[in-house]
């Protein structure tokens, strides 16, 4: 799942959300967003294990989670404190893929994921190539000293327009930094889903 490499636009249809982003995909799902992928498929009511299995999809495919990944963190999500659903979206919330892509240096996730696999980004100042890295309060990213990326990530940002800054993770556009001050709340998850589904389906 973390690197799917299917057709995209496929799964937004089967999972009735915009779980991939891109102009290309956006276009694609817009031409046949009303007919589920497949032949001779007829819309039907999911099953609640079917309605849990697409809940569950939808994190993987938008966070880029394989089966162990997000296992692992539903692991970590239910010793935290608090509300075990909203406690796993907020650890992927804080991945150093999305952020990236959140604050508008990466176009899509899956070219955040490139971008930190290929070394281009640091956190307090050291290469992390770990897209899953979980960012706290007080990290700051940067860019690799490169010209060709900066004038390319500048590119992104200059497309995407006004800073898309979060309340806990602070983007300077003329620097290319991002600066973590505080931890997501449930209030600042991007993805809607149904997590308490998700953790009953995972509890089983």
């Amino acid at each position: 799942m973390s690197r799917y490499t299917g057709p995209k636009a496929r799964v937004n249809r089967r999972l009735d959300m915009m779980v991939y982003e891109g102009s290309g995909t956006i276009r694609a799902t817009k031409r046949r967003e009303k007919q589920p992928p497949g032949m001779h498929v007829r819309p039907r009511r999911p099953s609640n294990y079917g309605r849990a299995l697409m809940e569950k999809q939808k994190i993987k495919h938008y966070y880029g989670l394989n089966e162990r990944q997000l296992r692992r963190y539903f692991e970590k999500a239910s010793k935290m404190k608090g509300n075990t659903s909203e406690n796993l979206l907020i650890l992927c919330e804080s991945r150093l893929d999305n952020v990236i892509r959140r604050v508008g240096l990466a176009k899509t996730r899956p070219q955040a994921r490139q971008g930190v696999a290929h070394g281009h980004f640091r956190v307090n100042g050291v290469k992390v190539n770990r897209p899953s890295f979980l960012l706290r309060p007080g990290d700051v990213i940067t860019v690799r000293n490169r010209d060709n990326i900066v004038n390319y990530l500048r590119g992104v940002v200059e497309l995407a327009g006004e800073s898309q800054g979060l309340e806990w993770a602070k983007f300077d556009a003329d620097t290319l930094t991002i600066t973590i001050v505080g931890a997501p709340s449930a209030a600042d998850i991007s993805l809607p889903v149904d997590g308490n589904v998700v953790v009953e389906f995972l509890s089983r």
